[in-house]
């Protein structure tokens, strides 16, 4: 059943915390979006105006004014051609240099076996088997699980939830097939698209970059075609889906009549901590099993079947502030383990919970805005880069996309990044069509997930 949208001004308010002036970073990103579009699109600024005055001028015309018209042209040879010459080369320029609207044809979404659910009771005793943690460590662990908004049906890869955890590449690369393969092989159903029509090929993963790459056992697996454009992005954290998107976006601008497939995940099997480093155990408590498929298109035919047309892709990067630069960093402890350290700067920038809180009091955002993320977080944990597809595929369940109405997704990653894509929905979503992993449990949700949940 549809629910009402709530009538909450989107204004951003003052905070106490260290965080962006947003009204004034709002302003001036308009700003520069602007003189973007000016640069761009600069030949329509001009040329619009100069139709829309032929155009006024030519409707008060006679048709005595025509025939007068006619008769001079048929002495003015030149002229005619010339301005036949110059009308070809100015719908030229037009149609060759206007840029190609890209469609979200559809997307998909992986929701791993139930046998790789984890409680966070079972994700406690899981820890205390491996023997590794100190007794204080345990406890902190148990404390960030139970202020982490999660909730008891996350998951977690095969090979971590193993006694002992059986962390190799042969079980990293099984987490990644069974992702990857799991969420196209969806998306190829639900959108009947061949292999062979696929032109671009855009993989995110921040962790785990095997050789041959993820992009290449997509390709080998689906016998993908021999010239298809693929990149493989690594280290580039959970903001990375929305690179992704920006770039296919950029190639589909280059690339006429194409397919771009997007899939964004991050894999944990090789990069689970072992060690006693508090900064580092924070990822293990947060990130689970997930990943995510999309495809785009530029073709004018696939506007009528396709669910979202992109509006703008937004890209800022804080790397040039070493605060906002190692708020997230992959290194060894001290005794040599390798994990994700997550900097107390972070809080001040971004994290899992407390940013969707910042989020919400900064934008003035209402609970209803805040639902899907809220419940994405709760009942899938932080898949990194795939969240936001959750969120969304959330939205849709819920049978609160319409036809016209815009979805705003903004992610953070390291680096320190956030980025920001706009969509418009082509279609109203119907649920009783759609298959995504929340059809089959949305009726109990949403819940009210507390501020502590005792274990």
């Amino acid at each position: 059943m549809t629910e009402p949208k709530p009538n909450t001004p989107l204004i951003s308010p003052s905070s106490s915390r260290n965080l962006p002036d947003f009204k004034k970073s709002v302003k001036l990103k308009y700003v520069k979006l602007g003189y973007h579009h000016l640069i761009t699109h600069g030949m329509y600024v001009f040329i619009t105006p100069l139709v829309f005055i032929i155009a006024v001028q030519l409707s008060t015309f006679s048709l005595q004014d025509l025939y007068d018209l006619w008769e001079h042209l048929q002495y003015n040879l030149i002229s005619v051609i010339i301005c036949s010459a110059l009308l070809v080369f100015l719908s030229t320029v037009y149609f060759v240099t206007r840029p190609s609207p890209v469609y979200l044809v559809n997307f998909s979404c992986y929701k791993p076996e139930e046998s790789r659910k984890c409680t966070k009771r079972m994700f406690v005793d899981q820890s205390w088997l491996t023997g590794t943690f100190t007794e204080e460590n345990l406890a902190f662990q148990r404390k960030i699980l139970e202020r982490s908004g999660l909730g008891d049906s996350t998951y977690l890869p095969e090979a971590v939830l193993n006694i002992p955890p059986n962390l190799s590449m042969k079980e990293a690369r099984k987490e990644a097939e069974d992702v990857m393969y799991g969420a196209i092989d969806e998306l190829f159903a639900k959108t009947a698209v061949k292999t062979k029509d696929i032109g671009i090929l855009v993989v995110n993963c921040s962790l785990f970059n095997p050789t041959p790459s993820l992009s290449a056992m997509i390709i080998n697996h689906y016998k993908l075609r021999g010239n298809i454009v693929s990149y493989n992005l690594g280290g580039m954290g959970c903001s990375a889906g929305l690179i992704s998107i920006a770039l296919a976006k950029d190639l589909l601008q280059v690339y006429p009549n194409s397919y771009a497939l997007v899939v964004s995940m991050e894999n944990i099997t090789l990069n689970w901590y072992f060690g006693n480093d508090r900064s580092k155990l924070i990822s293990n408590c947060l990130f689970r099993m997930g990943g995510a498929a999309i495809l785009l298109s530029n073709k004018s035919s696939d506007r009528r079947r396709s669910k979202y047309q992109l509006v703008h892709a937004v890209r800022t990067h804080k790397g040039a502030d070493d605060k906002c630069f190692g708020c997230i960093t992959q290194e060894e402890d001290s005794t040599g383990k390798v994990g994700v350290t997550l900097s107390k700067d972070l809080m001040a920038v971004a994290g899992g919970r407390a940013v969707l809180d910042e989020l919400e009091k900064n934008l003035q955002l209402s609970d209803w805005h805040m639902e899907p993320s809220r419940m994405t977080l709760h009942r899938f944990g932080n898949t990194s880069s795939s969240s936001l597809w959750y969120e969304l595929a959330y939205t849709e369940a819920k049978g609160r996309m319409k036809k016209g109405d815009r979805t705003w997704q903004i992610a953070f990653g390291s680096g320190f990044k956030c980025n920001s894509a706009v969509w418009t929905a082509l279609r109203t979503i119907n649920p009783a069509k759609e298959k995504n992993p929340w059809m089959d449990e949305i009726h109990s949700f949403p819940v009210d997930v507390p501020k502590v949940s005792a274990i």
